[in-house]
């Protein structure tokens, strides 16, 4: 079989072709990257009209403070949380319509929804749900015996994040589930039913198997997700509080640095985030992707 390949006359073609995107990169990702790098070893004034070259003093200033270790516990705890929930509950959603999907995509159109929904808006719609003022919520956990008030109680706080970023994120995990489990030959499943397999054990030995590669990628993005894209819904529901209980590291660098004016700390602590995905992601390729059957 020939394989065909396409050539360009203009040896310059391809580099031209490829100009948009690298400006785009360029001027949006790596210059602001380097901007926080090298402003990650300067103190400066609030007003910005002096400069100061101080080194690493930033860095190890970060790591002797109590409440930025306060925030890098909870963010690995919101971030493990908020993947595990989302994930799982977009996967027995999958399973559960897995069969109504092949025939109706209506289905697929109104859970898919949620996910185009702004973080700002989740925020603010599950802040109305759960507000102990005038929420539906606490009113029917109070009928319960159940008293919520994520204003003053950090452990309620940190749930009506984790769920409201979950519920975010469950459609675009659901999406991709689904689309993992119409590629799934029936035949495999058909023939353990034959051989007496039971709904669990095929679903465990021959169905999760085959959805390992789109596990592994919604495992990064979800990750990513949680540490980047959830400053949206902490901002509208808890602002970082109460006292400091729902304070992420994306949350912390944006109050730091825009609302405290400490813009090398900030800075700082954007660097030591970036680096914590990178190698969060780096070591999940190095170990994790070993367990993924192509």
């Amino acid at each position: 079989m020939q394989t065909k390949r396409t050539i360009f006359p203009n040896k310059l073609l391809p580099y031209l072709l490829l100009t948009p995107q690298l400006a785009v990169t360029l001027i949006f990702f790596i210059w602001p990257a380097a901007q926080a790098v090298k402003s990650s070893f300067e103190r400066e004034d609030p007003f910005g009209f002096r400069t100061t070259f101080i080194w690493f003093e930033n860095y190890t200033r970060l790591f002797s403070e109590a409440t930025y270790l306060n925030s890098v516990g909870k963010t690995a705890l919101f971030a493990i949380s908020v993947t595990l929930l989302s994930m799982s509950l977009s996967l027995l959603l999958a399973v559960a319509v897995n069969r109504v999907l092949r025939t109706n995509r209506l289905y697929t159109t109104l859970l898919v929804w949620p996910y185009a929904v702004a973080p700002v808006v989740v925020g603010i719609l599950w802040w109305f749900m759960f507000n102990p003022s005038i929420g539906i919520a606490p009113y029917l956990m109070r009928g319960l015996g159940i008293d919520w008030n994520h204003r003053i109680d950090g452990t309620d706080a940190m749930l009506l994040v984790i769920m409201a970023a979950s519920w975010k994120q469950i459609s675009y995990n659901f999406l991709f589930f689904v689309a993992g489990l119409q590629s799934v030959p029936q035949s495999l499943t058909e023939a353990a039913a034959i051989d007496g397999a039971g709904p669990f054990k095929r679903f465990w030995t021959i169905v999760f198997p085959l959805l390992s590669p789109t596990t592994f990628f919604l495992l990064i993005v979800n990750i990513n997700y949680a540490m980047f894209d959830t400053f949206g819904i902490i901002d509208a529901t808890t602002s970082g509080g109460p006292a400091q209980a729902t304070n992420i590291l994306v949350y912390k660098v944006y109050a730091d640095g825009f609302l405290g004016l400490n813009i090398g700390s900030s800075a700082a602590q954007s660097v030591v985030l970036m680096l914590i995905v990178i190698a969060l992601t780096a070591v999940q390729f190095r170990f994790v992707e070993r367990r993924v059957q192509y």
